[in-house]
């Protein structure tokens, strides 16, 4: 029962506020995000108000380096479209963030220099993290030793320290960029000699009454605060112990100074106070017992977190050129290929391990056959992404579903078994897999019971719960399984593991022993769950164990539902192929016209074709594929045309998503892929690099600026890019192996279902829009460092400017007497200086570049060293990474768009790369009283992206066996309109009569 005001406190949002007050995340890491944020408020309000006019006054004059900056920026947001609402990874997309506010063309045309304020951040950054990190050496060390508390032996976050560096760096920034380093005014109001940022014209003395001239005269506010709050601390004699160890202020006079600053530079202060706070903080609470009544730490918080949201996987990014996990899954098919096909057979295995006399029990289960009533489920291909199986998973779990069709209302009732048929977990199966993508899901459906234990190993199974004597008196949900090819690519290792020697999948009750299995169900149904394994087709020992049960034990008038892995009616049509021979034969000349329904999944979709009635017998009246379990979405336009299997004519009952939908939905490639498949930048980039490599630099550009006309600049523009190409195949190596090794992927990609001319043809056509892409982006590049160049924006200093520009700088407004500086560098044999120069050349790559490339252009490439010569290359590939990755996508995607919708081939590559979740289903099947089976498919349209803690399931009362429980399923959407169990609806009905028995 909630208090009274708890309603107005939830619409007030006050929970939100009391977790704000009293947060439970680690002190410093919270506490310098909110201090990072405060800081750059801070600065946007300084900016804006002191600057904003002077770069609006300034925009009549720079128009063109406006309209750069607009493309640029425009240019960067579409590259960093895919890692929006991301914050760590990838850690590139902030970079090149920066790199668009700082490179190319230079602000300073704009009136606008921030490379004080870089070199100044870098500087400090550096020094920070090298202070706080021997600081917490020494720390660890005096712990080691005994001088401080245990709690101090517990190691700081990395993050913490690097965010606590960042934030005061950006301080001492922000606070040089507007007071300065000045140590002492002399006959001169507030006014600093080097602004850093921005220059600051005054209006005319009759706008300063107006409210527009007061916001701009912010600044007069401004330098009160600098010479009030932030005033210097005072001159070295009043502290002679700090005398060596400071930096000194800048003399502010109205003439020439004299004297030599002694005064402590205010930037010093700011930056050992920050210092100070933080080391007193970490001391404080490391040393006292603060620490040990903290309220949670990192790995608490974390715990604490996945109770309150679950810890879902994303789906698998099948384009993903960083994924181990990928790589893995090639490695295994390739052994399992190379070893099992044909040589090694688990399933040969399971029939030698099977006794003799007791075979039936390992594979036969008939407790389910008195039952009058029954209801059982079928899914398939589950274990991709969390939210979807979990919202199949859910719906599976409901004691009830109340669902509507086309012309149909009715409540379906939860399934006393469930069929699984193959591909529990997604890309291989590894124990992580199936725990994370497979097993996570279903026990957030249904709990498993207290007693279980995840490690636990069934040996001698069915392990029936406490107080039954025999699997008949439960009456709980039972799950059976089949693998599917993805479940095979160890070697069945870890299906055995998991599947055949647990107990419990969620609140499903596992009783199987083996990888295939019989069941016998009520009113003379049975289901055959048959093991295809890698070759698509079931072993001798199998075929013999179903051909002797069809013979002993299936009535003349039984009926029976084969469950494959594979739908090999669908997938020999599409490939034009034959498989499965031993089912084929098993369906045919053992069932003989027995088998009501074939079942498969594989396919991720649903369709149904039933027989055309003719002349012919009927092997099969239905054949069904529902791969909607979990993984994502195949299309369905691309089979639309089957219509023959085993010499009898089918036609397509329902489609799930149909046909039109499926069209519709592969449009997505040529927009989406990247946002879908951002990691395919790290596969495309360096192959676009590879095609171009030896293109660099093109030094005869003139023709190009040469022309006065649009029509002239593009002629040249293409006559330059043929002349490139052709001069690559002449006299280079790389690029030409680039292009053939990309031509012989692209020919092998392709689906061999196409002949082997169509292949060429369509190989090359795709591989020459490549190249032809890459070949534009490289001149498009070497033009912007070309007319940069000529503008006198680079290639005008050398190697290390801005590192040098800076020292001059600090020279001058940082005096340092004492010779601080050189000490550091002997400390530290010349390792600080050197990290610094390099760390700024990061952000001086333009300049490097354009130097490096005006000499090969002058002299050749014999004029520079070989370090240089990296050096060049190294920098030309991080820009034309970046501007390659949008269009390698783009272009890639809109290959597969055309492909499996004017071609209808790569449907599994062009599907996969969009990872949908949505069109989610399951199958349930009601035998009634008189024998008849109703088929309803219910599906999911809109998968939930979102998931909380569902207060009907925390408010019930607890059972031993979640199945007894009213709401078993822990987890439910935010909101209830949006929740699987109210969207789900009947896509498809359909009724399979039983077979009656003819008189006699």
């Amino acid at each position: 029962m909630k208090p009274p005001m708890a309603p107005l406190l939830d619409t007030l949002k006050m929970e939100r506020v009391r977790t704000i007050l009293n947060y439970r995340y680690p002190y410093p890491h919270e506490h310098s995000q909110h201090a990072m944020i405060a800081v750059f408020v801070g600065c946007l309000f300084f900016i804006s108000s002191d600057n904003m006019h002077t770069l609006i006054q300034k925009l009549d004059n720079n128009i063109k380096w406006w309209s750069i900056y607009a493309s640029l920026i425009g240019f960067f947001y579409f590259f960093s479209t895919p890692f929006v609402r991301k914050t760590i990874k990838p850690s590139y997309s902030n970079f090149s963030r920066i790199a668009a506010l700082y490179h190319l063309p230079s602000f300073q045309s704009m009136g606008v220099d921030m490379r004080m304020n870089l070199s100044l951040f870098l500087t400090i950054y550096f020094s920070s993290v090298l202070f706080l990190v021997i600081f917490h050496i020494i720390f660890l060390g005096l712990w080691y030793v005994g001088l401080v508390a245990r709690v101090a032996g517990k190691r700081p976050e990395i993050l913490t320290i690097i965010q606590n560096c960042t934030v005061i760096s950006i301080a001492c920034c922000v606070f040089y960029s507007h007071c300065g380093n000045r140590a002492l005014l002399r006959e001169k109001s507030l006014g600093r000699k080097h602004s850093g940022w921005f220059s600051l014209p005054f209006w005319k003395s009759e706008e300063k009454h107006t409210w527009l001239s007061q916001f701009v005269h912010m600044h007069e506010l401004k330098d009160r605060v600098c010479s009030s709050w932030f005033a210097p601390v005072g001159s070295a004699s009043d502290y002679p112990l700090l005398s060596k160890w400071v930096f000194y202020g800048e003399l502010v006079c109205s003439g020439s100074c004299t004297d030599p600053s002694d005064e402590i530079s205010p930037i010093y202060s700011l930056w050992a106070t920050f210092i100070g706070m933080y080391i007193a903080n970490y001391v404080v609470e490391r040393s006292t017992g603060w620490a040990l009544t903290h309220p949670l730490s990192m790995s608490e918080y974390e715990k604490l977190k996945k109770q309150m949201k679950p810890d879902f996987l994303d789906m698998v990014p099948w384009y993903s050129g960083t994924s181990t996990d990928l790589f893995k899954t090639v490695f295994d098919l390739m052994v399992s290929v190379t070893l099992f096909v044909g040589r090694f057979d688990m399933r040969m295995m399971q029939a030698a391990m099977s006794k003799v006399n007791d075979q039936k029990g390992d594979l036969l289960y008939d407790h389910f056959r008195e039952k009058d009533d029954f209801w059982f489920d079928f899914m398939c291909d589950t274990g991709d992404g969390g939210n979807s199986s979990y919202a199949v998973a859910r719906l599976l779990a409901q004691p009830s579903i109340k669902a509507k069709g086309t012309g149909l209302k009715c409540s379906l009732q939860r399934g006393k078994l469930l069929v699984i048929g193959g591909d529990l977990a997604y890309p291989n199966p590894s124990s992580f897999s199936y725990e994370r993508r497979f097993f996570l899901p279903f026990e957030y459906a249904l709990q498993p019971p207290p007693w279980y234990k995840p490690e636990h190993i069934a040996v001698n199974k069915p392990e029936i719960p406490c107080g039954l004597s025999d699997l008949k008196q439960y009456d709980g949900p039972q799950c059976f399984i089949i693998p599917g090819n993805h479940d095979w690519f160890d070697g069945l290792h870890t299906f055995m593991r998991y599947i055949c020697h647990k107990s419990w999948l969620g609140g499903w009750f596992l009783p199987q022993k083996k990888s295939y299995f019989a069941l016998q169900l009520p009113h003379g149904w049975w289901i055959f769950g048959l093991d295809q394994a890698l070759h698509c087709d079931i072993d001798v020992y199998q075929f013999k164990f179903f051909a002797e049960l069809i013979k002993n034990e299936v009535g003349e008038h039984d009926s029976v539902i084969v469950v494959t892995h594979e739908p090999n009616w669908l997938l020999d049509w599409y490939w034009k192929e034959t498989s499965g021979k031993n089912v084929s034969h098993l369906i045919c000349d053992y069932l003989k016209g027995r088998c009501k329904l074939r079942m498969a999944g594989d396919l991720h979709h649903y369709m149904r074709h039933s027989f055309v009635p003719g002349d012919n017998p009927v092997n099969i009246q239905h054949l069904l594929v529902n791969g909607c379990g979990g993984a994502f979405l195949h299309p369905t336009h691309v089979f639309s045309n089957f219509k023959k299997f085993c010499g009898t004519t089918y036609e397509c009952k329902a489609a799930y998503p149909s046909c039109e939908d499926s069209s519709r939905i592969a449009l997505g490639n040529i927009l989406k892929f990247r946002r879908k498949n951002w990691q395919f930048d790290v596969i495309g980039g360096i192959v676009y690099f590879i095609l171009v490599f030896s293109m660099f630099p093109q030094c005869n550009l003139d023709d190009i600026l040469r022309e006065d006309t649009w029509s002239g600049h593009l002629k040249n523009f293409f006559s330059i890019m043929w002349q490139s190409f052709t001069d690559m195949l002449e006299h280079s190596y790389v690029s030409p192996m680039g292009i053939l090794a990309l031509l012989i992927t692209a020919f092998l990609f392709i689906p061999s279902k196409m002949s082997k001319k169509r292949r060429v043809l369509l190989g090359v056509l795709h591989v020459s829009v490549h190249v032809t892409a890459a070949v534009l982006l490289m001149l498009l590049l070497e033009l912007g460092i070309e007319t940069c160049v000529r503008h006198r924006l680079l290639g005008t200093a050398g190697y290390h400017t801005l590192y040098e520009w800076y020292r001059s700088v600090e020279n001058e407004h940082f005096p340092d007497p004492t010779g601080l500086r050189r000490r550091m560098e002997e400390w530290t044999f010349g390792f600080y200086p050197a990290c610094i120069k390099y760390l700024m050349s990061a952000f001086d790559v333009p300049e490097v570049m354009a130097v490096t490339r005006n000499s090969i252009c002058r002299t050749g490439m014999e004029s520079i060293s070989r370090g240089q010569a990296i050096i060049y290359y190294s920098s030309i590939f991080l820009y034309f990474w970046v501007f390659s990755t949008p269009v390698v996508s783009l272009v890639f995607g809109s290959y597969l768009y055309l492909c499996i919708n004017w071609l209808h081939i790569h449907f599994d590559e062009a599907f996969s790369s969009l990872r949908i979740a949505n069109y989610k289903a399951f199958t349930r099947f009601h035998i009634t009283k008189d024998g008849d089976l109703n088929v309803y498919t219910l599906a999911v349209d809109k998968v939930p992206k979102e998931w909380e803690l569902d207060p009907q399931w925390e408010s019930e009362s607890k059972q031993p066996l979640a199945h007894h429980r009213k709401f078993p399923s822990k987890w439910c959407a935010p909101a209830p309109n949006q929740d699987p169990v109210s969207t789900a609806r009947i896509v498809d009905h359909f009724v399979i009569k039983r077979t009656c028995s003819k008189p006699s």
